[in-house]
Parts: structure tokens; C-alpha cells; sequence
């Protein structure tokens, strides 16, 4: 049934309407004293039809979850006009469609609770179905979503853990092509400066994400008197079978993975010089060369076994090597290739971090969305894709995988830091982060970060509806922050914005002291110390501390722009353009 208030009347309810009509014409007929009977019941009745109307459309606004909006664009980046975007519910139940403007912009509204599959298409070419589940009265998802061709826009297949789905997820080849490398040109990065510096930094710390399964120290100090009976049984193999390629491997291995790379080249090339055909071996090799700082060494032999043995995994080590060796394009082909052979979620993630490092914004999220498509229980992708969705301005979406990432693997704290960082510069609420930040803490109470970025998300909410309870709960939040870090400086900088706020400039000072203790380049410490100096007639303090904010600020500045001619961006070719030289075109 329709519920819309304009279809009122044809409810079961609008039966009454049907009632007055008729016995008004009836009253027509009557007496005087029948009519004036008759008035007022049909008054009445006509006061019971519009009450019935208010409630019918009070209780539909309530049923109705929010809005879905956002933008079609192809992979290039441009806006897609005329596109068909369905909304239909997981369950199968319904759906609804729109099509796109000029600019690319969609939006649904008034839509029932539930969880719905989104997706568009036009012509040939069809975006990947996005999961969407409105979340309150009010609120509004922003998404985007990129035509691509052959790509399906069914998201229900099940999992793709099987060697089959993985070649059928890399069968076809890359909608885009890395011509060269050129210098930075902020491809990628719209809104604020912060927003553009946040992206950077999670797209560096993007590379050095690794399993939450594998993470931890391999040994502790309570473990080092058994590492040092297993060192010594295995040099006392080594000394007893020295043309064993067995006892030298096991050897060299053991201090490999112990962190001892020098210590354990001598070992290895032992066993190699005994069985030069097994690439276990090779490779443990190649990772002491690299690891020991000879990583010229381990460029040339990685290259060398490449025209003998072709692995994904050998492919993936040369792509490493390339990129510490100053040559990102050379390491960009090295990954593509480690996955057309072994689209393992190793492959899928080094070379989508690759393009991501180097602003290939929108082809890093292509190659990531094929492995979380392939690999859909790594919260590693799903946190990688967040970061690429959010250089490309597509904030609502990367909180989304965030989100998800962190549901994932619940421990995990890279995936509340990244989005913590990202709720603090979009511009928007990002729906899901509050709540996610909340389990943070929960999970994690001694974590001064947990503490830090969940009060900062319960303020920004409050800068949307005052609440004071809400200012309290997050000063609470950055006092235990503090408590469990005393080096937490943008936890200090925020209470001295509380105490500022409160007029309370002598206890606000301590605080931005504090922060500057703990961060003495915290530049926004700095600049409010010395509003508050100013306030409270300390002149000479307050220029102090304006001359440091701006030196600060420059070193920051001068910084950055040097991180951004190291970084080399990748020159994109998609299909149908022409592929220019491949030298260097910043030269």
C-alpha cells in the first residue's frame, strides 16, 4: 500500500469522506432542525478525516529513514549525466530508481527502514552494488558510485575466497594504464588543506598496514632464553653438517625473522650456493639484502630470478624494491603483474597502495575494490579502501568501509584511527564513525587515542544541535586521555579550548602549555596561548608565542611541499586516450 499523505483518501480510512458526502445530500433534504443535526455531525466527521490525515503522515515521517544522495561519475573522475541509479531493498522486497543530472547528483528521500543494495548503470558500463542502510530520521548518506565496464552490479554472489573467483576477479585487464610519473598536482585532493593533508598521511600509512592477525613482536624477553637455545641448536647443525642446505636454510631463516638481517646474509648464500633452484631460499635472500640497506644488490638479483621464475611473489618483492630505489613507475607495473599472476589480498593491497601513494586516487580505489570483492573478510582492504575513498573526496563512502573494516576485526585499532582522523577534517558528520568510536573506547579503554578521537566526534555532533551534556561527556573523555598520555598535546589543546570557552583563561593557559609540553610543533597551541596571553594583558608572552605559531607553521609548510615533490604522481591513461612518453615528465 501506498502511504503517502496525498493517497490518503484511498485507505480504508477515507471511507469516512465517502460517509459525509452522502449524508450530506441527504441533509439536503431534511428539516431545519435535521440540517443544523446534521451540520454538526458532518463537522465532526470532517475534523476525524483530517486528524486521521495528520497522523497517518506523522507516522509515515516517522518510518522514513533519511536521505540517499550522491554523484555518478566515470572512472576519470567526470560526472555522469543521465545515469540510472536503483535503490532496491536487500531483501528483494521493492526498489526505486532516479537518473542523474548534469552534474552527476542523485537523491532518494522518504525511504522505509531496511537495508538496500544501490547501483547505477548507463549503456555498457555499471557501477559495483554499495550496501546502504540509512541509519536514523534525518540523516543523509552521501555516495558515489563509478561506471566501469564489465562490471557486475550484483553483490549478493557470496564469498570469494576460492582460487576460481580470484582469476575470474582479475580475468580482465585494468580500465586504466600508468604512462609515467610527473610532480604532485593535488589530483585527487579537493576541499581544505587539512583535508588534502589528512589524505596524505593515511595514504602513507595505508602502505604500512598489515593484517591485524600477523601484527606483534615475534619475541619478548621472557622468549630470549629460548630464541638463545634455538640459536644455538641451529649453529650447532650448521657446524656439524656445514654443506647441509637444511641447517644453513633454517639458520639464516631464524635470524631473518629475529630481526638479525646482517647476521643472517651468511647463512643464506650458503644454502643458495648449495641449492640454487629453491626460491624459499632465494627469497629470504633477497629480504636480508633489502633489509640489511643493500637494496641495490637485491634490485639486480630479483631481476636476474624474474627471467627464471615468474611468481606473483617475486613480482610483488621486485615491485618493493623498485619503489626504495627511486623507481615507483618500474614498481607500479612490478605489482600489476604480481596480481594478473596471484591475485592474492597481498598483491591486491601492494599494488593499490602503490597508486594510492602516488595520487592515483581513483584507480587506487578501483584495484581495491576488486580485492575486498575477492577477499571480503579483510578489514586491511576494506580500511585502504576507506583512505582511497576519502582522498577522492568521497567521505560518506570511506566511512562506510571504515566502518565495516572495523566490525571486521573489532580489535583492531588502525581502523578507528583512521576514521577518527577523517571525522575531525570532513566537513560533514560522517553516520557511522560516533557510534564505532564509542566501541573504540569500550573495547579499549586505556587507549589514550580511543579516548581522544571519540570525544572529538561527540563534539563535532555538538556543533550541529547544542548539547551541553555532550561537552562534558567529551571533556571527561580528553581528561582520561591526557591521564593515560601526558604526551596527549592535542588532548591538552582541547581542554584549554573548553576552559577558553568558559572564560576560564588562567586554567586554559595550563592547558595550552601542557599541549606544548607534549607537542612543542603543535602550531595551534602556540596560536591560542597567545590569544589567551593577549586576553589577560601578557603582550610580550602573546608575541613570543604569535612568532613561534607562524616559524612553526613556515618549517610545517616548507615540510610538506618537500614530502610532495618526493612522491612522484603517476600519469594516468584510461582507455582511448593516447599513452604518451614514459619518462619522467617533471624533468
Amino acid at each position: 500500500m501506498n502511504n503517502h499523505p496525498d493517497n490518503l483518501f484511498n485507505t480504508p480510512g477515507a471511507n469516512l469522506l465517502a460517509i459525509l458526502l452522502r449524508k450530506l445530500r441527504s441533509y439536503f433534504k431534511a428539516s431545519a432542525a435535521d440540517w443544523f443535526r446534521g451540520a454538526l455531525v458532518a463537522a465532526a466527521m470532517l475534523l476525524s478525516v483530517v486528524f486521521l490525515r495528520v497522523a497517518v503522515a506523522q507516522q509515515i515521517s516517522a518510518d522514513a529513514t533519511g536521505v540517499v544522495q550522491g554523484t555518478v561519475h566515470s572512472v576519470g573522475g567526470k560526472p555522469v549525466d543521465g545515469a540510472v541509479v536503483r535503490l532496491e531493498r536487500k531483501d528483494a522486497s521493492g526498489g526505486v530508481e532516479t537518473r542523474t543530472n548534469a552534474e552527476g547528483i542523485f537523491a532518494f528521500s522518504s525511504l522505509q527502514p531496511g537495508t538496500y543494495l544501490l547501483s547505477a548503470e548507463k549503456l555498457e558500463l555499471h557501477s559495483r552494488a554499495v550496501a546502504v542502510t540509512p541509519f536514523s530520521r534525518g540523516t543523509q548518506q552521501k555516495l558515489d558510485l563509478v561506471l566501469e565496464e564489465g562490471t557486475s552490479v550484483s553483490s549478493n554472489s557470496g564469498a570469494a575466497s576460492s582460487s576460481s573467483r580470484q582469476a575470474m576477479a582479475f580475468a580482465d585487464k585494468p580500465n586504466f594504464t600508468v604512462a609515467g610519473v610527473t610532480d604532485w598536482t593535488a589530483v585527487g585532493g579537493h576541499g581544505s588543506d587539512s583535508m588534502l593533508r589528512t589524505s596524505e598521511a593515511l595514504a602513507s600509512e595505508t602502505v604500512t598496514l598489515k593484517p591485524w592477525e600477523e601484527r606483534g613482536s615475534i619475541g619478548t624477553v621472557d622468549a630470549a632464553p629460548v630464541m638463545k637455545e634455538t640459536e644455538g641448536k641451529l649453529r650447532a647443525e650448521v657446524g656439524h653438517s656445514p654443506g647441509s642446505f637444511e641447517a644453513n636454510h633454517q639458520l639464516g631463516e631464524f635470524y631473518l625473522r629475529t630481526g638479525r638481517y646482517g647476521e643472517s646474509l651468511a647463512p643464506l648464500q650458503n644454502a643458495s650456493r648449495i641449492d640454487p633452484e629453491n626460491m624459499e631460499n632465494q627469497y629470504d635472500q633477497l629480504l636480508a639484502y633489502e633489509q640489511s640497506g643493500r637494496v641495490a644488490e637485491a634490485v639486480a638479483r630479483v631481476h636476474e630470478l624474474l627471467k627464471q621464475h615468474g611468481s606473483g611473489k617475486l613480482y610483488r618483492l621486485a615491485g618493493e624494491l623498485d619503489e626504495r630505489s627511486g623507481d615507483p613507475l618500474a614498481a607500479v607495473h612490478e605489482y600489476e603483474e604480481a596480481v594478473s599472476l596471484e591475485p592474492s589480498e597481498q598483491n591486491y593491497f601492494e599494488w593499490g597502495s602503490e597508486l594510492l601513494l602516488h595520487r592515483a586516487v581513483w584507480q587506487a580505489q578501483e584495484v581495491f575494490r576488486r580485492g575486498e570483492e575477492a577477499y571480503p573478510k579483510s578489514a586491511r582492504m576494506q580500511t585502504a579502501l576507506g583512505a582511497a575513498l576519502f582522498a577522492g573526496s568521497l567521505y560518506e563512502e570511506a566511512a562506510v568501509r571504515l566502518c565495516s573494516a572495523s566490525d571486521l576485526a573489532p580489535m583492531d585499532p588502525e581502523p578507528y584511527v583512521f576514521m577518527g582522523k577523517m571525522q575531525i577534517v570532513a566537513p560533514d558528520i560522517l553516520s557511522c564513525v560516533e557510534q564505532r568510536l564509542a566501541r573504540f573506547v569500550k573495547e579499549q579503554p586505556d587507549n589514550a587515542l580511543a579516548n581522544y578521537f571519540y570525544a572529538m566526534a561527540i563534539l563535532k555532533r555538538q556543533q550541529h544541535s547544542a548539547d551541553t551534556e555532550a561537552t562534558y561527556q567529551a571533556e571527561k573523555l580528553f581528561t582520561k586521555a591526557v591521564t593515560l598520555d601526558g604526551k596527549c598535546g592535542d588532548a591538552y589543546l582541547q581542554l584549554g579550548i573548553l576552559s577558553a570557552s568558559r572564560s576560564k583563561v588562567p586554567e586554559a593557559i595550563d592547558f595550552y602549555k601542557k599541549a606544548i609540553e607534549g607537542e612543542p610543533q603543535l602550531g595551534e597551541a602556540h596560536y591560542r596561548l597567545a590569544l589567551a596571553y593577549d586576553r589577560v594583558g601578557e603582550r610580550a608572552k602573546a608575541e613570543e608565542e604569535f612568532k613561534l605559531h607562524d616559524e612553526i607553521k613556515s618549517q610545517q609548510a616548507e615540510a610538506v611541499e618537500k614530502e610532495r615533490r618526493e612522491v612522484k604522481q603517476f600519469l594516468i591513461v584510461l582507455p582511448d586516450q593516447p599513452v604518451p612518453s614514459t619518462h619522467d615528465k617533471s624533468n
